[in-house]
């Protein structure tokens, strides 16, 4: 292990900072706690998953922001569920953008979409797919854009982030021409784009935040290649708190020692639940939850700050993660998926 690596560990025991008061933000945090108080109990969630069906699962939002017309919630069709998801997003990101008064970090989180949207045109544009135009209008650049710039083979078009990303890819992908190539290399830009980001913007927070978010995906990717056998070892995402060398390390044990592994680490939990339940009944569902659990933990320990850009950031991601939740157990329901993998994902 680096030193530097000892000392992001060791610095912690659970989460890094979060970082100071700003008192620019005084007004605009009293507004997000109060907001914060409608958002869905963990009661909620549960009285949706225990639902006999879609309609009784709907009905449970009845008294909430999530309330669906009695059409819906009979099962006439689960695009007015889609819709209302939507417009519940898009409020909750037209609020941060409202509340957030240093601009570069509205256009940081909105670099989520142009990195989304950029995965969607590189794999079409190499796998000669028509490029379309049904991209997500929530980033900085416009969507339209993307289909000229494939067009034209003019990244230029593209902000000096972007360009630097697909230019990434597309070398990536034509190493072998395996398309998974795309979403590694793109994945991988955008996370050292985030921590430049947020060294730019001297947040603690946020670095704090983009640095567990790599931990959390290469746990992810070191499961998955682990379950399927894989060969690969170049694929972790640099720049986290975990030195790479651990995560490579636990594909060649086994899955009831991968706990010890990462003892020392804020991860042990994480990594010790998630991998005895794939283990056991080979499926991903306890390690996305046990990731979801843990970055809300960060996110919540932002309710120390009195006044910051930190909780309205908290309280985004956390409402996106609650809408996300609400679409999980009402397509589980209109599946008729079994309960209990649906309490394995969300509790």
């Amino acid at each position: 292990m680096t030193a530097a690596a000892e000392r992001a560990i060791l610095d912690f025991y659970t989460y890094p900072p979060i970082g100071t008061d700003d008192w620019r933000y005084a007004f605009e945090t009293a507004q997000v706690r109060a907001i914060e108080m409608g958002m869905l109990s963990r009661t909620n969630l549960l009285d949706m998953a225990n639902a006999q069906d879609l309609a009784s699962a709907a009905a449970a939002l009845a008294a909430t922001e999530y309330a669906l017309p009695q059409a819906s919630a009979g099962g006439l069709g689960f695009g007015e569920v889609e819709n209302m998801l939507l417009l519940r997003r898009t409020a909750a990101r037209q609020l941060f953008s409202d509340l957030i008064l240093d601009e570069p970090i509205v256009r940081l989180f909105k670099a989520r979409d142009d990195f989304a949207n950029l995965r969607l045109a590189v794999r079409r544009a190499l796998t000669d797919r028509p490029l379309g135009t049904d991209y997500s209008p929530d980033g900085n650049v416009d969507a339209e854009l993307f289909e000229q710039v494939f067009e034209e083979e003019n990244y230029e078009l593209f902000p000096d982030y972007m360009q630097q990303a697909t230019e990434q890819a597309v070398l990536a992908y034509y190493q072998n021409k395996d398309i998974r190539r795309i979403d590694h290399a793109i994945d991988a830009a955008e996370a050292q784009y985030n921590l430049r980001m947020a060294r730019k913007l001297g947040s603690v927070f946020l670095l704090g935040l983009f640095k567990i978010r790599i931990d959390l995906t290469n746990i992810r990717t070191m499961l998955r290649l682990k379950f399927t056998e894989s060969e690969q070892r170049n694929v972790f995402l640099q720049g986290g708190f975990i030195e790479l060398e651990r995560f490579i390390h636990g594909l060649d044990v086994g899955y009831e020692s991968l706990g010890a592994l990462f003892f020392v680490t804020p991860y042990h939990h994480v990594v010790d639940i998630g991998a005895n339940y794939l283990a056991s009944n080979k499926s991903f569902l306890k390690i996305e939850q046990q990731c979801e659990e843990h970055l809300t933990g960060y996110l919540k320990s932002t309710v120390r700050i009195t006044a910051g850009p930190q909780p309205i950031i908290a309280y985004l991601l956390m409402k996106e993660n609650e809408i996300r939740t609400v679409r999980l157990i009402l397509t589980a329901k209109k599946n008729h998926l079994d309960t209990k993998l649906i309490l394995d994902r969300i509790s």
